[in-house]
């Protein structure tokens, strides 16, 4: 992960302690998010982590994909699942930390989810326990509230799952490169050395998503980032490729449900 502002303990490596550990912090930026850069910082916690963003924005890469996190969103990684973190902006968040043991009823794989005021009340009061000392029964009874929290939470649809196939990781690289490109399927199989109908059918095997799917998620993940940035929605709209900010707009609502601005600042 990127550099550690301040000398805290690395507490998501603590096999000991209590079950539940909730760390406050703060990030500057760095450098503007790009999917294909090198080197990933690739790492692993021996703890369950649960990383939600107040201001800013993030890109985590796993195995099975990337996800960008917004504002008012948490981004739930397993224990010793593989990933890396790039901070697109200056950074405000909390991260909830739990043992192995306690993570057996939470999601096996990584995921997005929204921020239920049940759960943000019940982690301020988190902050203030004591990280060194086991949970007390009134500490325990909240951490199974915020362990139902999390399990039961829907799924957001942020999740852009990356192919392992060479002919199809030139396109998808490409189409992250210049999101508003307006070529067809057709036109991009070139470029992938194989027929539209072999692009489609690998798309759909390596991603579960069909080929217009996976591109329309590419645009939501890029047009976060930007508004995140303050990007206007005129702009942002041109960058992807939509003929009017209305219409960009229009597809941003069918996906999340709100407009751009309603989404980013909704709890």
């Amino acid at each position: 992960m990127n550099k550690q502002i301040t000398s805290q303990p690395d507490y998501s490596e603590w096999a000991h302690g209590p079950e539940l550990i909730t760390k406050q912090w703060t990030r500057e930026p760095s450098q503007r998010f790009n999917p294909h850069q090198r080197p990933y910082q690739w790492h692993k916690h021996l703890r369950g982590q649960l990383l939600c963003i107040e201001s800013g924005l993030i890109h985590v890469r796993t195995e099975k994909g990337t996800w960008v996190l917004p504002p008012h969103r948490a981004g739930w990684i397993p224990p010793d699942a593989m990933h890396s973190v790039h901070f697109c902006s200056a950074l405000r968040g909390w991260s909830l930390l739990l043992t192995p043991d306690v993570c057996e009823a939470l999601p096996a794989s990584p995921c997005v989810i929204g921020i239920s005021d049940v759960l943000r009340a019940l982690t301020q009061r988190s902050k203030r326990w004591d990280k060194a000392e086991p949970l007390t029964v009134e500490y325990r009874r909240m951490l199974s509230v915020i362990v139902d929290e999390i399990r039961l939470t829907p799924h957001e649809s942020l999740h852009l799952p990356m192919p392992q196939d060479s002919r199809l990781q030139k396109v998808t690289q490409a189409l992250l490169d210049d999101p508003g490109n307006q070529k067809t399927v057709e036109e991009w199989a070139v470029l992938g050395s194989v027929s539209s109908r072999t692009l489609r059918r690998l798309m759909r095997a390596e991603t579960g998503l069909s080929f217009a799917k996976w591109q329309q998620q590419a645009k939501l993940n890029c047009a976060l980032e930007m508004l995140a940035r303050g990007v206007s929605v005129g702009d942002v709209s041109d960058k992807l490729g939509y003929s009017t900010p209305s219409n960009f707009i229009a597809m941003f609502r069918k996906a999340f449900g709100d407009s751009p601005k309603q989404y980013l600042m909704s709890r």
